[in-house]
C-alpha cells in the first residue's frame, strides 16, 4: 500500500502563491504517475493536474491552466504543484493520488482511476 504525503498547504492572500508537494513514505514515487485534486464542502474531488512518471505529459483543468505547473523531481522523488495568482475560490484540501500509469486525456481528471491517495493539505486563500 502506497502511502502519500501531502505538505505546504497554508493561508496566503489572493494573487499569492503556494507550492505544495508530494511524496511517497518508504516507496519511490518515480515509479507512479501523480494526479492533484481538492475537495471543497458538498463538492467531489476535481481534479487539477496529473503528470506521468517521466514527465513527458501533463494535464491541467482550464480553471487552473496558466496558474498551476505541476513537476516532479527525479532525484527527490517529489512531486510538486506550483500554485500561482490564487483566487479564493481555491481555497479546498488538496490532495495528491497516484496510479502505476497515467491516465488519458478523457478520464485523468477521474479521481476513480487513481489507486492511492494521501490525507490532503488545506489550502486557504484571503480576499
Amino acid at each position: 500500500q502506497v502511502q502519500l504525503v501531502e505538505s505546504g498547504g497554508g493561508l496566503v492572500q489572493a494573487g499569492g502563491s503556494l507550492r505544495l508537494s508530494c511524496a511517497a513514505a518508504g516507496y519511490a514515487l518515480d515509479a507512479y504517475a501523480v494526479g492533484w485534486f481538492r475537495k471543497v464542502p458538498g463538492k467531489g474531488r476535481e481534479g487539477i493536474s496529473s503528470i506521468s512518471k517521466s514527465a513527458g505529459r501533463k494535464y491541467y483543468a482550464d480553471f487552473v491552466r496558466g496558474r498551476f505547473t505541476i513537476s516532479r523531481d527525479m532525484a527527490t522523488s517529489v512531486v510538486y504543484l506550483e500554485m500561482n495568482k490564487l483566487k479564493p475560490e481555491d481555497t479546498a484540501i488538496y490532495y495528491c493520488a497516484a496510479r502505476t500509469t497515467l491516465p488519458g486525456q478523457s478520464t485523468w481528471w477521474d479521481e476513480g482511476q487513481y489507486d492511492f491517495w494521501g490525507q490532503g493539505t488545506r489550502v486557504t486563500v484571503s480576499s
